[in-house]
């Protein structure tokens, strides 16, 4: 699947709350409505990320995992 996104963040081989903390940076630089795409490979990755979206209001547009890698498209508010 390919979605169109503003920004790129590899937080891959970091371990939470690191993803989460950079997403939170990334997402404050963007303008509403702008997507982030995060390639994390933290195994709590998902379940921080939903959290985080429910936190803060941003959108979790979607999620994938291949090979323990995730992707995940946030929608800044």
């Amino acid at each position: 699947m390919t979605m169109d996104y503003n920004k790129d963040l590899d937080a891959r081989g970091l371990n939470c709350p690191l993803p989460i903390l950079k997403t939170k940076k990334a997402l404050a630089e963007m303008a509403a409505g702008e997507v982030l795409r995060v390639m994390a490979t933290d195994p709590g990755a998902l379940r921080d990320f939903q959290a985080f979206a429910k936190q803060t209001g941003n959108e979790l547009m979607s999620h994938a995992e291949e090979n323990k890698e995730y992707t995940f498209f946030m929608k800044r508010k």
